[in-house]
């Protein structure tokens, strides 16, 4: 497993054992939102402010790639979806884990919605990822969320320890879920799962603070770190967002610390 465990080093920090990932694959869901519209600049201020990985779609990988400054990890996303499409939950696979290595992953991620009207093949196309990665030595992520009929309330603290467990059941290394509000509801989900925990960093959020103290409540609880893209990318010191969450979920710095970084 040493293959894993290395490449599992190039997105997770060896000392801390955390990790700041940015995800930037919103253009497929999407379109071209604000933040995401010069792939290489934008990635730049990401690197620039100490995120771990970035994690975009094989189309994008050229396209984001600066040939110059820091390195930073590389999650390819396989999963596909978008707001156009007739059910907005079902994600379908784009991309394969060959593809991606070819394409100098150092992982790669899939999402999953469970409770969608094809949460079956979601689950289906998971063990197969799954097992190809086990082949190939290459860490996956997974984002795992409960949205559908079925669903009232995907923050739920049950619905997000069964999409954590789930994630970590069917073979995932890093787990992604959204933050369920508390610190000891948080520390139920992380304690179900056997994996890293990451939380998702959701729509853009009111206040800066908002977003610290999220991140505050669940590195409290237990979590790996953080998935945070729009709250991030689109930020009006995006370089500047990234540095102080990076310290906060490296370095433990307080949300004072961390809004005071940014204000500096």
């Amino acid at each position: 497993m040493i293959g894993k465990a290395i490449r599992l080093e190039r997105i997770i920090d060896r000392n801390s054992g955390k990790t700041v990932i940015i995800p930037m694959d919103h253009g497929v869901t999407v379109g071209p939102i604000e933040g995401l519209t010069d792939m290489r600049a934008a990635i730049s201020k990401m690197v620039a402010g100490g995120a771990n990985a970035i994690l975009m779609h094989k189309g994008m990988v050229r396209a984001g790639h600066r040939g110059s400054g820091h390195d930073v990890g590389l999650i390819v996303h396989l999963s596909a979806g978008t707001t156009l499409s007739p059910d907005p939950n079902t994600k379908e696979l784009v991309c394969t884990v060959e593809e991606a290595i070819k394409l100098g992953a150092d992982a790669v991620s899939i999402h999953i919605n469970l409770g969608a009207e094809t949460d079956n093949e979601m689950l289906r196309q998971f063990g197969h990822v799954s097992e190809r990665c086990a082949e190939w030595q290459i860490p996956l992520v997974a984002m795992v969320y409960t949205r559908g009929p079925k669903i009232n309330d995907e923050y739920n603290a049950n619905n997000v320890k069964h999409a954590a467990r789930v994630g970590a059941e069917l073979g995932a290394d890093i787990v992604k879920v959204p933050y369920t509000g508390s610190v000891d509801t948080f520390a139920r989900v992380v304690e179900g799962c056997p994996v890293p925990v990451v939380i998702a960093g959701g729509p853009k959020m009111g206040s800066d603070e908002e977003i610290f103290r999220m991140v505050e409540g669940a590195l409290a609880a237990g979590a790996a770190g953080v998935s945070i893209g729009r709250n991030a990318f689109q930020h009006k010191t995006p370089d500047k967002m990234v540095q102080a969450l990076s310290k906060m979920v490296h370095e433990k710095a307080s949300v004072q610390a961390a809004m005071e970084l940014l204000r500096g």
